[in-house]
């Protein structure tokens, strides 16, 4: 009858079966290649999410290029606007970054196309610079 896999196949041996088992539907293929469970009621459910990201993943496309994330929080995008009140606001990311801390000061010196922030210690001596374009 039906030759059905028990554990999911991977790799090269899905891609072999997946060929084999062309003629037959999606689901069909899916279930042979074992990528489905069975519920209490004895019912077969296909995982085809399963099934597709591990085709997908035998022919070597990368399914999540960026590594695992746990998808809460932003990236940074580098990028500042101005404010209604006219103001730029430099987020806590950032300031991290460039390892400052709270009551740091800056001497603000504006060019063509950028601002240099020049760090300041507290008895008046240039520190770093830092460019914001």
């Amino acid at each position: 009858m039906s030759e059905i896999a028990t554990a999911p196949l991977t790799g090269k041996a899905l891609l072999q079966k997946v060929k084999e088992l062309s003629h037959l539907p999606r689901r069909e293929t899916a279930k042979r290649c074992g990528y489905y469970t069975t519920t209490k009621d004895n019912q077969t459910r296909v995982n085809l999410t399963d099934f597709y990201d591990a085709v997908l993943a035998a022919k070597g496309v990368p399914l999540d290029p960026e590594g695992a994330k746990d998808g809460r929080g932003r990236e940074p995008t580098y990028k500042v606007s101005v404010h209604k009140n006219g103001q730029i606001v430099i987020g806590s990311t950032y300031t991290q970054a460039m390892g400052l801390k709270e009551g740091d000061k800056f001497e603000i010196k504006l060019g063509y196309k950028h601002i240099h922030l020049k760090q300041v210690d507290d008895d008046g001596d240039d520190d770093e610079t830092f460019s914001e374009n």
